[in-house]
């Protein structure tokens, strides 16, 4: 009688769970992909032609993409970029359900390139950011390297776990990759998300906020920490915890969205080649 009662309780508040997850990974879909675009329009016409002077218009973010008479530099930081847009493209496929089910085959050779260029990412963000000196600053320095620890120590865990073919651990793995691999990402969508959210509550938002100063660390912590009460709540939470998990999700996905919007118009911006500055 007890479980009767229950499980209706727990089949509402875990469908409201995977509606939310599923609403989450399709925002992310859409913004990634934009981001894709992005990429693919701002950096492969320099990579083709060897323009790359038209990338210091990001020396307005703090960014050192180009450094004049580096050319050998310069194009390397073309790859890391253009290897984000792949990661931007291919990486939340492998989250889908039914991209898994149909296309075995596809889902197998697409982790495999993921994980390829994840790795391959990490180690090129080491000599940018230490050796090339490309961060805008040591605080975010640092932060990209444990970000590219972080990636090569999940890219072997879903690697191993693959391999043993201990499938539900490795897709907790690729989850994990997954949200660290795509750490630039969330640091511009929620970079965006924080001025265009105080701005609309009439305040004053500066790049040296310290809300932006911590998201520096927290555009891959605060995805990990939120997946992690996911995969609590999904695997034994009760119909309130589960109906709160899905609560913050949707929060946050709202705040995604409207990073993913601003961020959207500032590249257009970006690429149309307009001034750009930032507040404070």
């Amino acid at each position: 009688m007890t479980d009767a009662r229950i499980a209706p309780g727990r089949s509402f508040s875990g469908s409201v769970l995977n509606g939310a997850a599923g609403l989450w990974l399709a925002v992310a879909l859409i913004g990634q992909w934009a981001f894709f675009a992005y990429i693919g329009a701002f950096y492969g016409p320099a990579m083709a032609t060897g323009d790359y002077e038209a990338w210091s218009a990001l020396s307005a973010m703090g960014a050192k993409a180009y450094v004049p008479g580096d050319d050998a530099g310069n194009r390397f930081f073309g790859f890391h970029a253009l290897a984000a847009g792949i990661i931007a493209f291919g990486g939340a496929l492998q989250l889908i359900p039914q991209v898994r089910s149909r296309w075995p085959v596809f889902h197998r050779w697409n982790g495999r390139l993921f994980l390829l260029t994840v790795v391959g990412l990490s180690l090129s963000g080491f000599w940018l950011v230490w050796v090339r000196g490309s961060a805008p600053s040591q605080l975010n320095g640092i932060s990209t390297t444990i970000n590219g620890v972080l990636i090569l120590a999940f890219a072997g865990l879903a690697l191993k776990n693959a391999m043993a073919r201990n499938i539900v651990v490795h897709r907790r793995w690729a989850i994990r990759l997954y949200l660290v691999s795509n750490a630039q990402w969330f640091l511009r969508i929620g970079f965006f998300a924080y001025f265009v959210v105080n701005m609309a509550l009439g305040r004053r938002p500066s790049s040296g906020d310290p809300f932006l100063i911590g998201w520096t660390f927290g555009c891959y912590l605060v995805p990990l920490a939120m997946a992690e009460l996911y995969m609590r709540a999904k695997d034994r939470g009760g119909a309130f915890g589960r109906l709160a998990i899905a609560g913050l999700l949707l929060a946050l996905t709202l705040a995604m969205a409207v990073g993913i919007f601003a961020f959207s118009m500032f590249s257009l911006r970006i690429l149309s080649g307009a001034p750009l500055s930032l507040p404070g």
